[in-house]
């Protein structure tokens, strides 16, 4: 299985990505609108077909990136029945199976943090994704939005340390840098309901527990509702005066071709060195100014049109680019694939 854990600073949230290595078919779990475009960076780079952007609840601390995910990619948007939430394709319930490629999820209902809690449990016990109902030595709080400690407690009792002890616990949330738990870790260590903690002692604590109310509900729960979409029901801007595309690593590229199709509409700036452009194997660059010169360089450069910055293979053209935009050129990117990806497509050279 192909497996990725990725994490949204600014609400803490993990998106996981897991897909079927054979038929490539994917599903992402608990994805963050603003992180849509790294995500779908991701899916692109390793060549995946997304089929479930799903979630594990119905979040209070971010908006879900399933609609926009859909938009961009067809997938199927699942969450939890009970929850009524609009836009979504499959209600999911409890003992329910979601299929991608030779793997699958068995949804389990871990209500308690709010009543459309799931956990989702791997086909061989060896990871569950519990979103906010169990966290690394914690869990999600029971004072709003449903919220109820005693059916918590029977929730994580019940379907997720019930699991095997070597099952890996992945949460939806980490506020101190941790990134994976186990079952047997959990029954030993969690705070609040491990080391043989009963029912009595866990709602004890959770009932004292005293927590500001979430910064951003207000502004979660109604785009949640509606599955992420927004309000205005468009998808979010992207740069109009080409055919940009991120990179997993942040980079905005374009490729060769249709660098090579609207040269006369950019500048073409070529970071390479000297003694690299070889004769009948340069680019149709507008002019050429060494990586190591950009930062001392930039009155040469125009600011009518967009600049596209190529290099051997990308690398430097990606470092350039940041460069020009960290100055203030709004309309750049690199030539994806460099001079090396130029001269593979055919593209006209010039000595």
């Amino acid at each position: 299985m192909i497996f990725r854990q990725l994490f949204d600073n600014a609400s803490s949230t993990y998106t996981y990505l897991l897909a079927d290595e054979r038929s490539r078919e994917a599903i992402i779990i608990d994805s963050v609108f603003e992180q849509s475009a790294r995500d779908l960076a991701l899916i692109r780079e390793l060549d995946l077909k997304l089929l479930y952007a799903i979630d594990t609840h119905c979040h209070a601390d971010h908006v879900t990136g399933a609609w926009l995910m859909k938009q961009k990619t067809g997938c199927t948007i699942g969450a939890a029945k009970v929850i009524g939430a609009a836009n979504v394709d499959v209600g999911l319930e409890h003992r329910d199976v979601i299929s991608f490629g030779r793997h699958s999820l068995e949804v389990r209902a871990t209500p308690g943090h709010t009543n459309g809690c799931l956990t989702y449990v791997t086909e061989d016990q060896a990871r569950a994704f519990t979103g906010d109902a169990l966290l690394i030595r914690g869990c999600g709080r029971a004072d709003f939005q449903q919220g109820n400690a005693g059916m918590l407690y029977d929730s994580i009792s019940e379907q997720i340390l019930s699991l095997p002890d070597a099952c890996l616990i992945y949460p939806g949330h980490d506020y101190s840098g941790r990134t994976v738990s186990s079952v047997a870790e959990e029954k030993a260590f969690n705070a609040r309901i491990g080391g043989g903690a009963n029912k009595g002692d866990f709602v004890g604590y959770m009932d004292a527990m005293q927590l500001p109310h979430p910064k951003h509900i207000d502004i979660a729960l109604p785009a949640n509702m509606v599955s992420g979409k927004p309000e205005d029901g468009n998808l979010p801007a992207e740069p109009a005066w080409a055919p940009v595309t991120l990179t997993f690593a942040g980079v905005m590229e374009v490729e060769p071709a249709w660098t090579a199709e609207h040269l006369a509409q950019v500048y073409l700036l070529d970071v390479r060195e000297p003694e690299e452009c070889i004769p009948g194997e340069t680019t149709m660059a507008d002019a050429g100014i060494p990586l190591g010169q950009l930062r001392d360089r930039l009155t040469e450069i125009p600011r009518d049109k967009p600049v596209l910055a190529i290099c051997r293979s990308g690398r430097r053209s990606a470092m350039a680019a940041g460069i020009l935009r960290n100055a203030g050129f709004e309309q750049v990117a690199s030539v994806a694939g460099g001079i090396l990806r130029w001269k593979d497509e055919g593209l006209a050279l010039k000595a």
